[in-house]
């Protein structure tokens, strides 16, 4: 149940739906602009309250826009993300694009009690594919970390990305891909039968694979498009959800229009 809900500036929560019932709210977040242009600092702050369930998503494709100017200011969003002990939490954004010549930083931090569950994903475009944009000037930096409330990391990675960098046509790098994204199931050392059954999921066009770690399993991919990505990690997330959150896969509305 959505308890709380305050905003300043544009972000806001667009529906609080509940169609598993009253025990999973399902959060749709608008934010009108569509796209974090320079000089935007945008933040998102989630409390998932104790043995509580919220599933976030939103109704379209982020943007970081072009920097304009002479000064390029930088475009930040910083996301927080507490759950708290027995809780569970379900970030499933829509891509993000990155356009030429944009100047951006993102952060998120997702904070775990004992007990506490996550499955969560990033997806990152370069360059407006259906305009014939690639990323080829600007900058982007990304910080992802889990930790406990105490501080404790149970994974972290950073990035720097620049529209130059050789690593996005390198062989060990992107590979020429123009999208590339992360997510993670936390909370749980999976058993072997999800391990097995997430390692023979294939992605339909694009390079993927996983880590297992203590209490978080990372599974990357990257591809051409977001559609192949997007497609990717629903199929990861209906087969990992009945294992980390004991929930059958009910796809959110949105997904379906």
């Amino acid at each position: 149940m959505l308890a709380r809900n305050q905003h300043y500036g544009p972000l806001r929560v667009q529906k609080a739906l509940y169609p598993e019932g009253d025990p999973v709210c399902q959060i749709l977040m608008l934010h009108p602009p569509a796209g974090i242009a320079g000089g935007d600092q945008l933040q998102i702050e989630v409390e998932v309250a104790a043995d509580a369930h919220a599933q976030l998503t939103t109704p379209g494709a982020g943007k970081w826009y072009k920097a304009r100017g002479a000064d390029q200011a930088l475009a930040t969003q910083d996301i927080t993300l507490n759950i708290a002990a027995g809780g569970k939490l379900e970030w499933l954004p829509q891509e993000v694009i990155l356009f030429d010549q944009a100047q951006a930083r993102a952060s998120t931090l997702i904070s775990l009690a004992e007990g506490a569950r996550a499955i969560g994903w990033d997806i990152l475009c370069l360059g407006r594919q259906a305009s014939g944009e690639d990323f080829r000037t600007g900058s982007f930096r990304q910080r992802l970390r889990l930790q406990r409330p105490d501080g404790t990391p149970l994974w972290q990675e950073a990035m720097h990305l620049q529209g130059s960098d050789c690593a996005m046509r390198s062989p060990v790098g992107l590979n020429n891909n123009r999208v590339f994204g992360t997510l993670w199931l936390a909370g749980i050392t999976p058993d072997a039968t999800l391990t097995e059954s997430l390692r023979t999921l294939a992605i339909s066009a694009g390079t993927y694979g996983l880590s297992a770690l203590p209490q978080v399993t990372i599974v990357r991919a990257m591809a051409d498009s977001a559609e192949a990505i997007r497609q990717y990690f629903e199929a990861v997330w209906a087969i990992a959800r009945p294992h980390v959150l004991q929930r059958e896969a009910v796809p959110p509305r949105i997904w379906k229009t």
